[in-house]
């Protein structure tokens, strides 16, 4: 009998509103084969636990430095200056340091849960998923790259009578998907552009696979309900004719439910200089409400009617 999968966890947010109807229970999983330039999860990229290093929180080595002596890889070391700096190259994301600190400056990103611990902390809102329609979501990263925990984990919640949705970027072998297709109420799923050496500059990978799945996705569920979101990215994929090129592609490989543009924000800035890494779009405004609106006209104008 094989061993029951565990997944690695790094946020589990409640009363959400907006990934999927009434109120969710989004359970975001580490692992995306995109590297988005303007990510805002970028601690979901990585497949391994990783250390977040929170400068602000630090009470200062003249007063504790048990991280220092916690870590046997020697990846934390003073500065000079009254606090200490990261090695991410040393790091192997034991966390042993994060449990000896006191402020909480550090901590370490992704947990291996069961999906039995994950239905714990889901059920806990079960009467609010009961009143409003909601239930769980499945996010990342890319929740589909750990197919295993993924399935199993929308199968559980099924069992349960929980309403499921994933929030995917389509970027999987078909297997998993179509698995998962057959266990979610709903798809939410991201299409970046249609151009293909476009969507390779700014994800770091191909778009073939991705328009692929959603093709098979349509011909095989068309029951299904599927929704379509595109960031809007200015500089990359904010004109009319990037929007009109997605909304067309999807009324020709089937439809969707409803096709939504949202606007890029910086809201995951922070998070790059707290993981070590740098952030590519630290000087870019978000797209004017006209421009919005605008491209909001072309994605309803191509949408099918459900």
């Amino acid at each position: 009998m094989s061993e029951a999968p565990k997944g690695l966890v790094f946020n589990i947010q409640k009363f959400s509103l907006h990934d999927g109807p009434g109120i969710r229970t989004i359970v975001f999983l580490k692992g995306c084969p995109l590297a988005c330039i303007w990510c805002s999860n970028p601690e979901g990229q990585s497949r391994a636990p990783e250390l977040i290093h929170r400068c602000d929180r630090c009470i200062g080595t003249d007063e504790c430095d048990r991280c220092v002596a916690a870590c046997t890889g020697q990846a934390i070391r003073k500065d000079g200056h009254g606090g200490v700096v990261v090695d991410r190259d040393r790091c192997d994301g034991c966390g042993d340091c994060a449990e000896v600190c006191p402020s909480q400056a550090l901590e370490l990103s992704g947990q291996w849960l069961s999906v039995d611990e994950v239905l714990r902390i889901v059920d806990e809102d079960d009467a609010f998923y009961a009143r409003s329609g909601g239930g769980l979501t499945l996010s990342g990263g890319e929740p589909l790259s750990q197919g295993a925990f993924a399935l199993a984990l929308l199968r559980a919640a099924r069992s349960r009578g929980v309403d499921t949705a994933i929030e995917t970027s389509g970027l999987c072998k078909w297997k998993t998907m179509r698995e998962a297709a057959s266990l979610a109420d709903q798809i939410i799923f991201d299409l970046k552009c249609i151009d293909g050496a476009k969507h390779e500059r700014a994800t770091g990978v191909s778009n073939a696979k991705i328009l692929e799945n959603f093709r098979k996705l349509r011909e095989e569920f068309p029951e299904v309900e599927v929704v379509v979101r595109t960031p809007i990215i200015p500089g990359i994929n904010d004109s009319a004719e990037d929007i009109g090129a997605i909304a067309a592609f999807i009324e020709e490989a089937g439809g969707a439910s409803a096709y939504e543009v949202l606007p890029y924000h910086g809201f995951g800035e922070p998070k790059y200089e707290k993981l070590g890494k740098h952030y590519r779009l630290s000087h870019l405004e978000p797209p004017s409400a006209e421009r919005m609106h605008e491209l909001n006209e072309i994605a309803t104008r191509f949408r099918p009617a459900f």
